[in-house]
């Protein structure tokens, strides 16, 4: 931890005229069941900040239009400082008594310097604290807040934090900048182009932002099933930006190009009580249980989890009012010594399927995890086969690639789907268990233990986990890629981590086990090992010794009631019939 420094002398501050712009006013009075404003707000724009480098970060300082000392919130973002950042964070909560510092990052929303997907954030988050030290309205005690790549600034932040930072809310959070574009063996080729996107337009404005939106909408939706070319995307994103070429060229781990990018050590350092939130199908869902992990394995300060029915999107709008109050709590607990909006326990988890909130001492809770395996005639079965015989296959054609239906993406189209039209094709395997007689809770991490064979060199595989209703829907409830290398019948063991859940199947519904090649354009398809094109049709079959590990819900967790009604929350989103 950074030694603690010596605070300069305090001046009387008088708070400058401005107001917030008449958008965040407009856009505030727009949210519902929110807290009472506590406090009218102010607002200082750009101010320049000094880098690392001394490069000027372009900062604007919302305040409580409200005499006597208010602890501040570090917002570093590389998005810009506009809607909805300005609003959803500025106003809000300074609004609950905090000052609020919303910055942009190094080569971003007009600071200086060039941006970097990573190497800059430590050090301007450090130096930004510096600066912080000698405004006079400035009473020692930081917090930091936000989603995203503004979750990596935090975490950035706390690989040394400062004596003055007591609490981190991290919001759909990111830490591994390689696990986003790279994880599970594959290329996470929507991410990729989804962050490059928003990096190169949002900080411009809504207009440019929502144009490049478009654009690059136009593009996946006819993006060829090929491996990835700068100019297949570049025209979507305004030409290529350095730090996307790189980080595609660069697919492992190893690779000094990505040399101090993760972050992930800060969550076990001692000090810094920190909340995390994440939604269900979120993006970086994944990232955010491992870092509830490594803080619970650090011992330190209590962390929080809290887990809706979101998306990465989706939290943030529909999921805002739950959220804030997350945020909030946690904030005026460790920086206003008011525990009064803490939760009776540290994880609070929405169960789809039932749609309820439970609440629970840690996660995962205590499970069983019980195996369920594939059998002749797409049925989906409690007993283990003998031996490990071929049971069914299907042929990828690169050229005609599984599409992407919902699952944890970062965009629009997010989240539970019908996947009727998916499970239709040749080219998707479904295993299916019979009516259940009684609710089946599972509650945890979701494994998949393939047992597979193929007559190529690669390729990539998914595996999904649906719900069956009784009139034949199936919904998506998690899912994840895991890399074949194979060549003749002799089956090779694949193991896929399909993240975690916490989903009640009711009465009557089946739990279905759907395995295809890996989607497009979700994922790059595998590109063939002698050169860099994609490899050509491949046979893939699955052995009977495959199986799919659930950690069904021990009894006794407590249901705290539903969300029906509440704005924000609601059931996930169901599609038409599914076979």
């Amino acid at each position: 931890m950074t030694p603690a420094h010596d605070a300069p002398p305090r001046t009387a501050w008088t708070p400058p005229a401005g107001k917030p712009p008449l958008s965040a006013r407009l856009m505030r009075a727009g949210w519902r069941r929110l807290p009472a404003r506590l406090h009218e707000v102010g607002l200082e724009r750009g101010l320049a900040v000094p880098a690392a480098d001394g490069s000027p970060l372009v900062t604007d300082h919302w305040f409580p239009r409200s005499p006597g000392d208010f602890p501040t919130l570090l917002v570093r973002s590389p998005y810009g400082r506009g809607l909805p950042w300005g609003p959803q964070y500025g106003t809000l909560f300074a609004e609950q008594g905090f000052h609020v510092i919303l910055q942009s990052c190094r080569g971003t929303g007009g600071s200086g310097g060039r941006f970097d997907l990573w190497r800059n954030e430590a050090a301007d988050g450090r130096a930004t604290v510096a600066w912080l030290r000698e405004q006079p309205w400035f009473d020692g005690s930081l917090g930091t807040i936000g989603p995203s790549y503004l979750g990596y600034t935090q975490w950035a932040l706390a690989l040394d934090p400062p004596p003055e930072l007591k609490a981190m809310v991290v919001q759909l959070g990111l830490h591994d900048p390689w696990a986003l574009f790279h994880a599970d063996g594959a290329l996470h080729l929507e991410h990729a182009l989804l962050v490059g996107a928003a990096m190169s337009h949002q900080h411009r404005g809504t207009v440019p932002f929502l144009k490049a939106s478009l654009r690059l909408r136009r593009l996946l939706r006819g993006l060829a099933p090929s491996a990835p070319r700068p100019d297949s995307y570049a025209a979507a994103l305004g030409g290529v930006p350095v730090w996307l070429d790189e980080a595609i060229a660069h697919p492992d781990r190893d690779d000094p190009y990505w040399s101090g990018a993760s972050t992930a050590a800060a969550a076990e350092l001692p000090g810094v009580p920190t909340a995390l939130i994440t939604g269900w199908h979120d993006a970086l869902a994944g990232q955010t249980f491992e870092q509830y992990a490594r803080l619970s394995r650090a011992g330190g300060p209590a962390g929080a989890l809290l887990v809706g029915p979101w998306t990465h999107t989706s939290a943030l709008s529909r999921g805002w009012p739950e959220v804030f109050a997350e945020s909030l709590g946690w904030l005026r607990a460790h920086l206003c010594s008011d525990p009064s909006g803490l939760r009776p326990t540290g994880v609070r988890v929405h169960v789809g399927g039932e749609d309820a909130w439970r609440d629970l001492d840690a996660w995962p809770p205590p499970r069983v995890a019980r195996s369920w395996f594939p059998a002749p005639d797409g049925h989906l079965i409690r007993q283990a086969p003998d031996g490990s015989a071929p049971l069914a296959s299907f042929t990828h054609d690169p050229a005609d690639p599984t599409p992407s239906v919902g699952g944890p993406l970062l965009s629009l189209g997010a989240g539970p789907r019908d996947n009727t039209a998916l499970e239709a094709r040749a080219d998707v395997l479904t295993f299916t268990g019979p009516p259940l007689a009684e609710p089946v809770d599972v509650l945890g991490p979701v494994l998949a233990r393939l047992s597979l064979s193929a007559d190529g060199g690669r390729a990539d595989v998914f595996t999904r986990l649906c719900d069956v209703d009784p009139q034949g829907r199936s919904t998506n409830v998690c899912d994840a890629p895991a890399v074949l290398r194979a060549d003749g019948p002799a089956p090779v063991p694949v193991t896929a981590a399909m993240g975690h859940t916490a989903y009640r199947f009711a009465a009557g519904h089946r739990i279905r086990w759907q395995i295809s090649a890996a989607p497009h354009p979700r994922f790059a398809p595998a590109p063939d090992p002698a050169c860099d094109a994609p490899a050509g049709p491949v046979r893939i079959t699955v052995h009977c010794d495959s199986a799919l590990l659930l950690p069904e819900g021990a009894p006794g967790d407590v249901v705290i009631g539903t969300p029906r009604g509440a704005v924000g929350l609601g059931s996930p989103t169901r599609g038409g019939a599914a076979r």
